[in-house]
């Protein structure tokens, strides 16, 4: 195999899918990746497993969120490009041969690339939506590897979501992930709206490099920050905005030379001042609130 990815994986006492996800890599890559894992707490067994198996990994003993993982995660970045999956995550036959086939096709590396999921219960606006088990007991591991390309999905607009690719040269002009949206709800989209901010235009998903994603191991557990009124009060639009009108998050890649719509766009930038107001004026802004609870 020949040099891939850093692949940034960070984990909260979730051995099970963990040791599923790292398996999916070693078994169904292409390419030599290199795997980071961010043990959050690892008092499950985690911190040792990962360090029995000789993964790179950095750890805190405490959960500190996604934010702060995946920033520490980047000391230990060797590759040019970092892959960003979630730990309940299975990687499936030549996802990463077609991200390096796009990636080897574009003339720099103002990029940010995506797989797309096959998840159980919620297609969301891009993936399948096609049930092979939400949990390891009831994962259907032969018949997904038999099945998982049968239905075709096109190319799409607006990567956002993890699993994601970008060059480090870019997350490092972009200062990596927002620390005060931690402990992670609406980073995702907060690191996308950055790209944009340097002039990333290239947000594609892509249809043929598939990953099965169990959903929500981990989000179900932590208590979450206000990433929407947080997004908002940043960017000066809602996320959902955002995703429809600017980076038209869904829509198949053949309409990705048509212009924003820019009449829709003003409209909803002018609902979001109005929001913002509100929001300031009920709710307080700034992070002031959680140095308080130090």
């Amino acid at each position: 195999m020949t040099a891939g990815f850093s692949i940034l994986i960070p984990t909260w006492n979730n051995l099970p899918y963990l040791r599923l996800c790292v398996e999916s890599i070693r078994r169904y890559s292409s390419f030599e990746h290199q795997i980071i894992v961010h043990v959050n707490d690892g008092s499950d067994g985690t911190l040792e497993w990962v360090k029995e198996q000789g993964l790179d990994y950095t750890h805190t003993k405490e959960n500190v969120g996604v934010c702060l993982a995946m920033n520490m995660m980047r000391s230990k970045v060797q590759c040019d490009y970092i892959y960003f999956i979630n730990d309940d995550m299975f990687v499936l036959p030549d996802w990463d041969v077609v991200l390096m086939n796009e990636v080897n096709a574009l003339p720099d590396n103002m990029f940010y690339l995506s797989s797309t999921m096959i998840q159980p219960h919620d297609a969301n606006d891009v993936g399948l939506c096609i049930n092979y088990g939400d949990s390891i007991e009831t994962f259907q591991r032969e018949r997904l590897l038999n099945e998982y390309m049968n239905v075709p999905y096109p190319d799409w607009l607006g990567s956002t979501r993890p699993p994601n690719l970008v060059h480090r040269d870019i997350w490092d002009l972009v200062g990596g992930y927002s620390i005060e949206l931690s402990p992670g709800m609406y980073s995702d989209p907060d690191f996308t709206a950055k790209l944009l901010l340097v002039g990333v235009r290239y947000l594609k998903g892509l249809g043929n490099s598939r990953v099965y994603h169990f959903e929500t191991k981990t989000t179900t557990r932590i208590r979450k920050n206000d990433g929407a009124t947080q997004f908002l009060l940043k960017w000066g639009i809602s996320n959902s905005a955002m995703r429809k009108y600017i980076t038209r998050q869904g829509e198949d890649w053949s309409r990705h030379d048509m212009p924003l719509d820019s009449a829709r766009l003003k409209s909803k930038r002018r609902s979001a001042k109005l929001k913002a107001l509100w929001y300031l004026l009920t709710k307080g802004f700034g992070i002031i609130k959680e140095i308080e609870k130090i």
